[in-house]
């Protein structure tokens, strides 16, 4: 099977398979390329389950982070049997000393989608939300409570659009939020006024929900998006 080369996915909607997302610390500029370097663009489709994979460097010099969308589950455990050993004794021969620092399980939840003529995002901002034990009501309890924050923002220019993920452990929460710059983003945190997380009652709601242990804000640029033809 022939392999198709973007800079992003196509993200779906709500509850078309599900989405697995690794962080991987490198080091260094250089080793971030180089790791993306050893992708599949080389290589066949690895398996009929994966509908893509993507990869993003690290605004901080250091990260990457790997988003793929999986038919199911046991698609995954397949190839984690039969390829995935392959796939990543390539990748640290080339690039030693990778710290893979985790993996979580994600469904699409809720999207505030791209409207028609928006500009290709230049810049994907993740928010992963911990939560202190596993509950599925409450994943999506925080989501809608921030929806509700940015229905009642003064939109700022920049943001594109978002998807919300949640664990399937019932303990996390993603956001992918499109924007069009890492400039854009970093202006709308520092804006005066009504904008994103501002001092308002909805945006302190999302803030000190129940259960809410930690979040963290994460930039990286696309940097390859990989699915079949």
């Amino acid at each position: 099977m022939s392999v198709r080369t973007d800079l992003l996915p196509r993200i779906g909607k709500p509850g078309d398979g599900l989405v697995f997302n690794s962080t991987w610390r490198v080091g260094t500029p250089e080793r971030q390329r180089a790791a993306v370097a050893r992708t599949w663009r080389s290589r066949p489709w690895p398996h009929a389950g994966l509908l893509s994979y993507s990869v993003y460097t690290g605004t901080d010099g250091d990260t990457l982070m790997h988003y793929s969308q999986w038919q199911d589950n046991d698609a995954y455990d397949d190839f984690v049997r039969t390829g995935r050993p392959d796939r990543n004794a390539e990748i640290d021969a080339a690039v030693p000393g990778i710290e893979r620092v985790a993996l979580y399980k994600y469904e699409l939840y809720r999207r505030g989608a791209p409207a028609d003529g928006s500009p290709r995002p230049g810049c994907i901002v993740t928010v992963e939300v911990e939560f202190d034990g596993p509950d599925h009501q409450r994943q999506r309890d925080w989501v809608d409570a921030v929806f509700d924050a940015l229905d009642a923002d003064e939109p700022l220019p920049g943001g594109i659009g978002a998807h919300f993920h949640t664990g399937v452990d019932g303990t996390r929460v993603l956001n992918y939020a499109e924007w069009e710059s890492e400039r854009a983003h970093i202006a709308a945190l520092a804006a005066p006024g009504r904008g994103v997380g501002s001092a308002t009652d909805a945006w302190h709601r999302v803030q000190h929900f129940p259960g809410l242990v930690r979040s963290t804000v994460r930039r990286y640029v696309p940097a390859i998006s990989l699915s079949p033809r």
